[in-house]
């Protein structure tokens, strides 16, 4: 089995990240065989500075082999590094219907948040097929919000096999449905366009400062307090065991602790769980060339597959003669 992701290469990550997409992506290297690449590619939608593009995509590198990435286990790599993904996506876009891309929500939502509309993020959803297909990808895990994305891809391969045969291998879509939105500081959807992150290797003053943030109701010291739904509690639940919750629990349900108290309970727990990975991402950091090495070794595996199943696709559409 063929597990895919991509990887946004957008700077700062929080544990929205870490619990929502991550997490699960590290633990799926056990699962089956997992092609996970940092999308370059896709963050030009979003993206117009070298420099910040230059250092997004490296630090998403460092962050994710600190997290456990094994370029040995899965093969990891920068999108731009593979091109043969630009040529099956104009291929696959002589199949793509106007109107299957104008329904797309994610298209729909940012041209309603005023961003400008072009053809790169109309035909995101296009580029994204292509990632998928030209790994015969069997496995998809993403958010609530990409699900959509997969669907587009199933539709697009199944006008292409329709017109040249059983070519493309049709992807499933994975969503953990316990870990798929994780609440920001706000009760919102934890989302750094809403400014209510936690960031993952923000400074020890950083991280306390937004938990401090997380809104609560203005119950005081001596009052019960209902955790079920605190926001402080819900992040707890993705730090803390069954017995460790219980003991939350008590501690919300007798008078004499105010939120503050259970806000650095929290803070503990997430500077503990990140704890065992800072040094790795320190000593990434500050070793570049191991880094670039890792990632033109993954490239030169992707690139082995990318091939083959691009040749498969120029010898169905006749680009080969």
């Amino acid at each position: 089995m063929r597990i895919l992701s991509g990887i946004q290469p957008s700077g700062t990550i929080h544990i929205g990240n870490y619990f929502g997409m991550i997490k699960k992506m590290i633990e799926s290297q056990n699962d089956g065989e997992l092609f996970a690449f940092i999308a370059s590619y896709h963050a030009l939608t979003s993206v117009s500075n070298k420099e910040v593009l230059q250092k997004n995509i490296f630090e998403a590198a460092v962050n994710f082999l600190s997290l456990g990435m094994d370029p040995e286990k899965s093969t990891f790599w920068v999108q731009s590094d593979v091109p043969e993904v630009l040529e099956l996506y104009w291929i696959l876009s002589n199949h793509t219907p106007m109107g299957l891309l104008e329904r797309a929500h994610s298209y729909k939502d940012k041209t309603a948040r005023g961003i400008a509309s072009n053809h790169g993020l109309l035909s995101y959803p296009v580029l994204m097929a292509a990632d998928i297909l030209l790994f015969d990808s069997n496995i998809v895990p993403v958010g609530k919000d990409q699900i959509q994305h997969v669907e587009i891809t199933r539709d697009i391969a199944n006008t292409f096999n329709n017109a040249y045969g059983e070519i493309l291998v049709m992807p499933e879509a994975k969503v953990d449905e316990i870990v798929a939105t994780v609440p920001g500081t706000d009760g919102a959807k934890m989302s750094k366009s809403y400014g209510n992150t936690i960031d993952m290797f923000g400074s020890g003053k950083t991280t306390k400062k937004q938990v401090m943030k997380i809104v609560t109701d203005s119950k005081e010291l001596h009052e019960v307090k209902e955790y079920a739904t605190c926001n402080v509690y819900k992040l707890c639940e993705l730090f803390m065991n069954e017995e460790e919750l219980e003991h939350m629990q008590k501690r919300y349900t007798t008078p004499g602790e105010g939120y503050g108290h259970f806000k650095l309970a929290l803070l503990d727990k997430i500077n503990e769980h990140f704890a065992p990975y800072i040094d790795k991402r320190e000593h990434l950091l500050n070793n570049p060339k191991e880094v670039k090495e890792i990632l033109a070794h993954g490239a030169s595996k992707a690139r082995i597959v990318a091939q083959e199943k691009l040749r498969v696709i120029r010898d169905a559409v006749g680009l080969n003669y």
